[in-house]
């Protein structure tokens, strides 16, 4: 009998956590090394959430809290949707988690049985197919194209939906393409599902406050409110808010759904921090103003590397409307040699050998389903993706 379960089997490790790691060693070793690998703002968390933070501590805040988030914050999230989404939830209809990634767990955990689908577009976030397996159920892969900026197709959506689908997750800013789906576009999409009423929403909106431009972030139920009582829509405050080692995420969606996720969190974790939720209080209530820094700083950085990352040979970079990252192509160096003679075969061998070449660790875009790319994070200073970019200038310069 073998003691560790099947399922390790059919789960990949994280590459972008892998590739992380890799560049973290590298650097411990004396090289020097430029990391755009991780999915993290580089901005502080604002002042008043951190107080707030502080408050809680100096409160005693520190004792076991409900399951699904204590009630000053389920109250904090239902007026942000109302807020900014216009969406009515009761309080009851909401639940926090450590984090946006033990939502995505806790709800597919909570409704996949066996031979259940899930229908996720690609490039995807590298953990969906891998949380998806370990509940059980068997991702479906939905195809985009670069020429339409990543973005999922209705006549695509409806060719991959069976009797069989129970979610679909739709990731708006993307990770990691930076895609972002206009109310027109996402409508689109809202308009086939109406037509599938078994199959339910899993929105992923933690990229919400991190768009550009002239654009409008739209969420499904917001678009289709007949969609209202089969999506669940997850958010959280650690990209927005610089929140990331708080380890908050948050949701709303049907009770008996949220119900349900509560029932499984209570065997996993119980409630998140309490500290760390009453400083998501305050990031939800207090001032927005540290918003419109934050969008201005990453657009000026998006358009920056957008423009290097074309000028460079053999690389070709949409722009994306918003998250942190770019998702450019490499397709024009493979079949190329290093200077040390190593073939490029794949964007796999791509970013390893830019990585030793030049000590800057991207990660390959066949770790999100979507190859040959690379994503690269501009969570990071001018200066460094200036240094970053000139290398990836260079390094492409370099192949024969």
């Amino acid at each position: 009998m073998a003691f560790l379960a099947d399922v390790l089997s059919r789960v990949k490790p994280s590459a972008t956590i892998a590739m992380t790691q890799k560049a973290r060693e590298l650097k411990a070793s004396g090289v020097d090394v430029i990391s755009l690998s991780v999915g993290e703002p580089d901005f502080d968390t604002p002042a008043h959430i951190k107080q707030a933070g502080i408050e809680a501590i100096q409160r005693n805040e520190t004792r076991y809290p409900p399951v699904s988030g204590i009630v000053p914050l389920r109250e904090a999230i239902a007026k942000k949707f109302k807020r900014e989404n216009g969406l009515d939830y009761k309080p009851s209809q909401t639940i926090v988690a450590t984090g946006g990634k033990h939502i995505l767990y806790n709800a597919l955990l909570a409704t996949l049985n066996p031979g259940d689908e899930v229908v996720i577009p690609r490039p995807y976030w590298v953990s969906y197919p891998e949380m998806v397996g370990l509940c059980g159920g068997t991702a479906v892969f939905a195809e985009t194209r670069m020429e339409e900026g990543f973005k999922l197709q209705p006549a695509e959506l409806e060719r991959v939906l069976t009797p069989k689908t129970k979610w679909i997750i739709l990731n708006s800013p993307s990770n990691p393409s930076g895609a972002a789906y206009s109310r027109t576009e996402m409508k689109a999409l809202t308009d086939v599902l109406l037509r599938y009423p078994d199959v339910h929403v899993l929105t992923d909106d933690i990229y919400e406050h991190l768009t550009y431009g002239d654009f409008e972030f739209v969420t499904p139920a917001q678009v289709e409110p007949e969609l209202y009582g089969r999506t669940l829509t997850m958010n959280g405050v650690s990209k927005g808010y610089a929140m990331t080692g708080w380890r908050i995420g948050y949701a709303a969606g049907p009770e008996a759904l949220i119900k349900a996720m509560d029932f499984v969190q209570g065997q996993q974790t119980s409630g998140a921090t309490t500290i760390a939720q009453w400083a998501a209080v305050a990031a939800l209530e207090g001032p927005q103003d540290h918003l419109a820094t934050f969008r201005a700083a990453f657009q000026k950085r998006r358009d920056l590397v957008v423009s290097m990352l074309n000028q460079t040979k053999g690389l070709t970079c949409p722009t994306p409307e918003g998250a942190f990252y770019v998702y450019p192509s490499c397709a024009e160096t493979i079949g190329k040699r290093t200077e040390g003679g190593k073939v490029i075969e794949t964007d796999q061998d791509f970013v390893t050998e830019l990585l030793m070449a030049e000590g800057v660790a991207a990660v390959h875009g066949s770790a999100f389903g979507l190859g040959p790319n690379l994503r690269i994070s501009y969570a990071t200073s001018d200066a460094v993706l200036e240094e970053a970019c000139r290398r990836i200038q260079r390094f492409c310069g370099s192949l024969r």
